[in-house]
């Protein structure tokens, strides 16, 4: 199976000017967040200090007085400490979650603006495992990991000063552990930073196959390709978790070879602290609180290591995401005319399609609707009826062959021209949260009350819609007034009628109703087609029975057309599939 296209990833260079250039637009929150930070790390680094004198003290002989003001600095640099870390935390939060709500923002509204053919080149698991995993990577950061990064950043270049305060070669002597940290650092990084990209990649790849297989599965068991796709599953799975210990396999030797620095470090500093002490240059109290100071920082040091794998993870995260806020529209081939279709038809000729992988699912079919005719496409699962749809609508592209609107290609047209030519109502219908007529204004955004409500009345939902708490302002979608499936169908149709296009294509548009609610959900159908040149996607073979004319397809070819009693008086395909109906029909009465 070929490998799926994925979307660009930023790299670390687009990525960090991104973030600095969302930073600077914050200074003053920045700068205050830094305040807090270096703060608190001062406060950490005051009892050490305080011990050194204490010592110093008591080896000179003072009263117990010496301890009680030692211990109220100490006391005092806690209660600072605590609050300056807490502040800081939620300064870091808010900051971060303030930018993250940004990125969450520019990510979604480029997606939603993806050219349709691109979305269907690079799937839609790569993008669903972007804003859904790989935000919730980078929120998790922010909220737990970048506060702790922060703080133990700021508590080491402190602590250096503070030992350098103490004594310059005490200082240098704490330094010692800083080459072996970059040594550390230069060995881990280099072959961190791909594994940790590839990871998310392995893992975009897994979740691409699993979602592909999910949303193709009636062609996949009509194809049985079932082992194929579980075959492809089980692979990028494998390629997934295999990335994964190796990540983790490098992360513990990398904690390793810090541990050699750390006690490197504190080993030289005891050292230095003996020698200077028997010389003179220092007290004892002054060693001590030099190696207090360097042995505070294994635990922040420890704790950077051990959000070291999330912060890669997320940085790698952010790096996807980024490169979906960054990505340019794709140049589109100028329009060779700007003629305008001479009429309402649909024409298809010689069109073939294959899905990424897959086997070729339409062979070559013509299909010919006059303007203002309705021509109904039947079948069973995995005909190609619906790829057949998607194609005569513009969602879809063919690998070969010709759709023409009126004797134009919908390439000539543009993509802003075809939609205003042609649109697609599918069994998937959305409802967005918002007011009602929010809703149906994604049809047309400037469509009046009046002409929202002439809408809903065309396809027989403006009573329902009124007798709603707030009418057309009433709060649908989630968290709001729950629509049924009916309900949800016509709020559908009803956006085609304001959107009022030549062309319509109905691909399983009343599959949702049940039996219940079929019929006006199908009269429904009816009046928002009434006068356009329309493609029905029949699931209820009444629907076929009411079109001008039936096409029957087969296995990705068209193999009977006509009109509907011609064709059951024929005896041919559609003749048995409409026997087969009426016997469920008149079963589904008793």
């Amino acid at each position: 199976m070929s490998e799926t296209e994925l979307l660009p990833i930023a790299s670390a260079e687009e990525t960090r000017r991104w973030l600095g250039a969302r930073l600077l637009e914050r200074k003053a929150a920045v700068a205050v967040t830094l305040l807090a930070g270096t703060a608190g790390a001062t406060a950490a680094v005051v009892p050490a200090y305080a011990l050194g004198v204490l010592v110093d003290r008591v080896r000179g002989g003072d009263g117990t007085s010496a301890i009680v003001g030692v211990a109220v600095v100490i006391a005092v640099a806690a209660v600072v400490g605590g609050a300056a870390t807490g502040l800081t935390s939620y300064l870091v939060a808010r900051l971060g979650g303030q930018i993250l709500a940004v990125l969450r923002e520019r990510t979604v509204a480029r997606s939603l603006t993806l050219p349709v053919t691109r979305l269907e080149r690079v799937g839609k698991g790569d993008l669903l495992s972007r804003v859904s995993a790989d935000a919730a990577e980078v929120a998790k950061a922010v909220s737990d990991v970048i506060p702790t990064v922060i703080a133990s950043l700021l508590l080491g270049v402190l602590s250096l000063v503070a030992m350098l305060g103490l004594d310059w070669r005490l200082g240098l002597a704490g330094a010692v552990a800083v080459p072996l940290y970059v040594l550390a650092l230069r060995w881990y990084l280099p072959r961190a930073m791909p594994r940790y990209a590839e990871q998310r990649v392995k893992v975009a790849r897994s979740s691409q196959r699993l979602v592909e297989s999910m949303q193709g599965v009636r062609t996949v068991h009509a194809y049985r390709l079932e082992e194929r796709h579980l075959g492809a599953i089980s692979t990028a799975s494998a390629d997934s978790r295999d990335v994964s210990v190796w990540v983790f396999d490098l992360f513990t030797r990398f904690v390793g070879r810090v541990n050699r620095a750390e006690f490197g470090g504190l080993s030289v500093i005891l050292v230095a602290g003996f020698f200077l002490v028997r010389a003179g240059e220092v007290s004892v109290g002054e060693a001590a609180a030099a190696a207090i100071v360097f042995h505070r920082l294994f635990n922040p040091i420890g704790m950077l290591l051990y959000v070291f794998d999330e912060v890669q993870l997320a940085a790698a995260s952010l790096a996807r995401l980024v490169g979906v806020v960054n990505l340019e529209d794709e140049p589109e081939t100028e329009p060779a005319g700007r003629r305008e279709p001479a009429d309402a038809s649909l024409t298809l000729s010689g069109v073939r399609f294959a899905y990424e992988g897959g086997a070729e699912v339409l062979h070559g079919v013509d299909l010919h609707v006059p303007a203002g005719a309705r021509v109904a496409l039947v079948g069973s699962t995995g005909a190609g009826k619906s790829t057949l749809a998607a194609i005569a609508s513009g969602s879809q592209k063919a690998q070969d062959g010709t759709v023409l609107i009126g004797g134009v290609s919908p390439a000539e047209l543009g993509a802003d021209r075809l939609r205003r030519h042609v649109a697609i109502v599918t069994q998937e219908t959305h409802v967005f949260a918002g007011p009602l007529i929010e809703d149906l204004r994604l049809a047309r955004p400037g469509a009046t009350e009046e002409e929202a409500s002439a809408a809903l009345e065309t396809v027989g939902a403006l009573a329902w819609a009124e007798d709603l708490p707030g009418g057309l302002a009433t709060e649908v979608g989630e968290g709001g007034h729950d629509l049924t499936a009916a309900q949800a169908q016509q709020l559908a149709l009803a956006r085609l009628v304001l959107a009022d296009p030549a062309v319509a294509v109905l691909d399983e548009a009343t599959a949702e109703a049940g039996s219940l609610g079929a019929r006006i959900l199908e009269e429904s159908a009816a009046a928002a087609t009434r006068g356009r040149t329309t493609l029905v996607v029949a699931h209820r073979l009444t629907q076929a029975a009411s079109a001008d004319r039936v096409v029957v397809m087969d296995r990705g070819r068209i193999v009977e057309e006509g009109p509907h009693e011609l064709l059951v008086a024929a005896g041919g395909p559609y003749a048995r599939l409409w026997s087969a109906w009426e016997s469920r029909v008149i079963e589904g009465q008793r």
